[in-house]
C-alpha cells in the first residue's frame, strides 16, 4: 500500500514500542487512526501479549487521542474474536488494519489473512526495515518507552523499569540477545513522544513471573 491518505484504520495495539511506532509512521503517511485494539487475557483486565492493565492502556489511548478497543480471549478463542471486531470495524467503514511486524513471516502471513477475510487492508510500515534502525528511529523521535517484561531464561530483572535508551540497548545486546526484542525477548510500555498529547505516567507496582516472562506490573500514576 503506497499511500493511506484519508484511509481510516485501526492500530493492533500493545502499548509497546513497535505498535507505537507503526502508529507513528501510518499517520505520517496520512491515515486517520480511530482505533487501537487490544487483545486482552479472559477477565478483559490485562493485555495479552505485554500484561498491561486495562488503565495503562486506557491513559495510552487518551494521550494519543484514539478510541481504544480491547477484546478478552483465550488462546483457544483468540482468532475467532480477533476476525468478528475485524468484521465489525470493517463494518464501521474502517478500511486498514497497522501492525508493527518487523520481519516474521509467519506472523506477517498471518495478519495478511485474517485481515483479508474481514475485507480489510494490511499495513506493515515497519516490514523489512532493520531492525536496530528501527530502533535509532523509535529514540531519535523522541519517544519514551519502558523496558516492563524479559523472557526468563534470556534476560535478567535488573532490566525491568529501565528507560529505553542507547547505554540500555548496549546492554541488551551484551547480554547476547537482538536488541530490537523481535523474538519477544523483552516487552515495552511507550508513555510519551511525538504524538502523544501528554506523557503517561506509571508507578512500579512489582514483578509477576508468568509464562517464562518477569513481568513488572505498573500502574497509572
Amino acid at each position: 500500500m503506497d499511500t493511506l491518505k484519508d484511509k481510516t484504520l485501526f492500530c493492533s495495539w500493545s502499548g509497546g514500542k513497535d505498535a507505537c511506532l507503526a502508529l507513528y509512521r501510518s499517520l505520517k503517511n496520512g491515515g486517520r487512526a480511530e482505533a487501537l485494539l487490544t487483545m486482552m487475557v479472559e477477565d478483559g483486565e490485562r493485555s495479552r501479549s505485554h500484561g498491561l492493565s486495562r488503565t495503562v492502556i486506557n491513559a495510552q489511548s487518551a494521550a494519543l487521542n484514539i478510541s481504544s478497543i480491547v477484546r478478552p480471549t483465550s488462546w483457544d478463542n483468540y482468532e475467532q474474536i480477533f476476525l468478528s471486531t475485524l468484521k465489525d470495524l470493517k463494518a464501521k467503514n474502517f478500511e486498514c488494519g497497522v501492525f508493527g511486524d518487523i520481519d516474521l513471516e509467519d506472523h506477517l502471513k498471518w495478519v495478511e489473512n485474517i485481515c483479508a477475510s474481514a475485507g480489510l487492508q494490511a499495513y506493515e510500515p515497519l516490514w523489512q526495515t532493520p531492525r536496530r534502525a528501527l530502533l535509532d528511529e523509535f529514540l531519535e523521535l523522541g519517544f519514551t518507552a519502558t523496558i516492563i517484561a524479559v523472557k526468563q531464561d534470556l534476560l535478567s530483572q535488573k532490566f525491568l523499569g529501565r528507560t529505553l535508551d542507547r547505554d540500555v540497548i548496549a546492554e541488551l545486546e551484551n547480554a547476547g540477545v537482538d536488541a530490537s526484542g523481535e523474538e519477544g525477548e523483552y516487552h515495552t510500555v511507550v508513555t510519551d513522544g511525538p504524538i502523544f498529547s501528554k506523557s503517561v505516567k506509571i508507578a512500579k507496582k512489582g514483578i509477576v513471573i508468568k509464562n517464562g516472562y518477569c513481568f513488572l506490573d505498573v500502574a497509572v500514576s
